[in-house]
């Protein structure tokens, strides 16, 4: 995950193959990032993850502290059906 001044961007990564599998941002869901749609931010990624065929997921805060929109994004892969 990504945090700029003005967006907020996640994707999934193959770690093995260095390829980008699905990302998300607040683009997808065309409002400014909050923690309402930090969520929605993630429940688009586990919608994306598991059309994939991709169920289970580690989740890199890339340093930023767990709250917040971190927190956000993490519960939102969650109810998504993602287990991380």
């Amino acid at each position: 995950m990504y945090k700029s001044n003005r967006h907020l961007y996640v994707q999934a990564i193959d770690d093995y193959a260095g390829n980008t599998l699905v990302a998300s941002s607040d683009f997808d869901i065309g409002k400014k990032p909050s923690i309402e749609n930090a969520a929605k931010i993630g429940k688009k990624l586990a919608e994306k993850l598991i059309k994939t065929k991709i169920k289970e997921a580690v989740f890199d805060r890339n340093g930023y502290p767990y709250h917040g929109l971190v927190k956000a994004i993490a519960e939102g892969v969650r109810k998504g059906g993602v287990k991380i």
